[in-house]
């Protein structure tokens, strides 16, 4: 099966959270159906707060913000302008992969912090994501959350690039307040924004994906607007 790539926008092109939704909500039907490739979609939104079904009421923004509930795992989260996210529509060979998808997502996404900028990132048991332990409060730079419908995934990461962390102070992130989040450009000390992060991110998932689709081709990225 193929693998595709497409970048729907990126600064000053901002996505819209319910335009995209519904880019990846035809994506997985056509997915399904095989009358589409498995695609990767990559992109930085206008900003919103997300909740997946695990939201608990305390966790949501403190000054009464709109939030769009949607049908991914985890809880509420923010997208914007500076963060890099990542939706793959994939087909999986297999339903029991999901566990192992979403370690790859998370080892990928070290591999370029490290190698990209000397960023030493890791895992955390028991959080999903990516995290920088290094003895203070556990810092998070790339969050993950995931449905998958009938063994083809929807949704996926969203990379901290140049973004402000304040919105984050408006809600629990992820529901754990016990741990603040981070971002490259604050991690190195210059701004380092979705589009210079986007070429190394996307290499590393087409290398990294194809296993999961039982010996994908891969399609050239597509440049652009939404469509």
């Amino acid at each position: 099966m193929d693998l595709a790539f497409r970048r729907l926008g990126l600064h000053p092109d901002l996505v819209d959270y319910a335009e995209a939704l519904a880019i990846q909500r035809q994506l997985h039907t056509d997915v399904l159906a095989d009358q589409s490739p498995s695609t990767v979609l990559l992109l930085e939104h206008q900003d919103v707060y997300t909740a997946g079904r695990r939201t608990e009421p305390e966790d949501r923004p403190k000054d009464g913000t709109p939030v769009v509930d949607v049908d991914r795992g985890g809880k509420i989260t923010w997208h914007g302008r500076g963060q890099l996210v990542g939706y793959p529509i994939l087909k999986l060979a297999k339903r029991a992969m999901v566990k192992d998808y979403v370690a790859s997502l998370e080892e990928l996404l070290i591999r370029v912090l490290r190698r990209e900028y000397g960023i030493t990132s890791t895992t955390v048991e028991g959080r999903s994501g990516v995290w920088l332990v290094d003895g203070g409060r556990d810092r998070k730079i790339a969050a993950i959350g995931l449905r998958v419908h009938r063994s083809v995934t929807m949704h996926g990461f969203a990379l901290n690039c140049s973004n402000s962390l304040t919105p984050f102070e408006n809600i629990v992130p992820c529901g754990i307040s016990d741990a603040d989040t981070t971002t490259i450009s604050a991690e190195v000390g210059e701004e380092i924004a979705p589009a210079d992060v986007v070429d190394a991110v996307a290499a590393e998932l087409a290398a990294e994906l194809p296993r999961f689709l039982g010996g994908a081709h891969i399609t050239p990225a597509a440049e652009g607007a939404l469509s």
